[in-house]
């Protein structure tokens, strides 16, 4: 390949054209005007290609199509016609940057885009895990309310594993839990879905429905808010991490804590 051909080639890569293009628009440059079949066996590249190509050829100003006795005849624009093609790209980038600021506005404006706010979400078995394995990294004491057992989503050898976990690193929670929690327990462990074990460092305590009517799982650690919910027999989860919610969150949870820390523990 000489020196030419490659500097074109270069040249069309950096405007975002294919290697093909060049080698199409320098064979008409070379041999002058000709049918698709003249520039396919003149460019080496094939008709059906050649056919996709023509009209990148004209968006860019590079070539002209004439018809003669019935035929398209194919022949080179000038190449100074690229300086058209790069007005276009300026013109584009000007729009771009012009609303990068609007962009910019509208995602401040977006709490899941916030520096200080991070929203993740997750679904299904293997989601649960994930946010669970998650928690296990906590460096605060973690505070929690439940309604039912995560085994359901989990499976009891994943939660016999993180219960290991959980004691191994030392770590401590206070556990909320009402009526429908015990069902789910028990029922569990009939179906020989729930593990008997208790949690070490973690303090369960009963809570009326009267005071607060537990209607999903929630856990609050350092700067996280993870929420787990079931619906329609799929489950779902969310983790939002932000600073001032978790200290909202951690706040309303010692409320509760205060009014039934000397019930009768689970």
């Amino acid at each position: 390949m000489d020196n030419s051909k490659v500097a074109i080639r270069t040249y069309f890569k950096k405007l975002g054209l294919e290697p093909e293009l060049a080698d199409i628009y320098l064979s008409l440059h070379a041999h002058g005007p000709q049918s698709i079949s003249e520039l396919s066996r003149n460019s080496n590249v094939e008709r059906t290609r050649i056919y996709r190509l023509i009209d990148k050829l004209m968006e860019s100003n590079l070539i002209e199509v004439e018809t003669q006795a019935k035929r398209g005849i194919i022949k080179a624009a000038p190449i100074s016609n690229v300086r058209i093609l790069i007005n276009q790209r300026e013109a584009e980038l000007k729009n771009l940057q012009d609303e990068l600021e609007l962009i910019e506005q509208a995602l401040a404006r977006n709490s899941l885009s916030n520096p200080d706010t991070r929203i993740q979400f997750y679904h299904g078995p293997a989601g649960i895990r994930q946010m669970m394995w998650n928690e296990l990294n906590a460096e605060s004491e973690v505070l929690a309310y439940a309604n039912r057992i995560l085994e359901e989503a989990t499976g009891k050898a994943y939660i016999n594993h993180w219960t290991d976990e959980f004691e191994k690193r030392g770590l401590r929670s206070r556990l909320l839990i009402n009526d429908d929690f015990v069902k789910s327990w028990e029922a569990g462990a009939r179906n020989g879905i729930a593990t008997d074990r208790r949690v070490k460092n973690t303090d369960y305590v009963r809570i009326p429905e009267a005071v607060f009517k537990i209607q999903h799982l929630c856990d609050v650690y350092d700067n996280v808010v993870a929420y787990y919910h079931w619906s329609d027999g799929d489950v779902f989860g969310i983790e939002i991490y932000n600073n001032d919610i978790a200290n909202s969150q951690r706040q309303f949870f010692e409320l509760l804590w205060q009014q039934v820390k000397d019930n009768p523990r689970f």
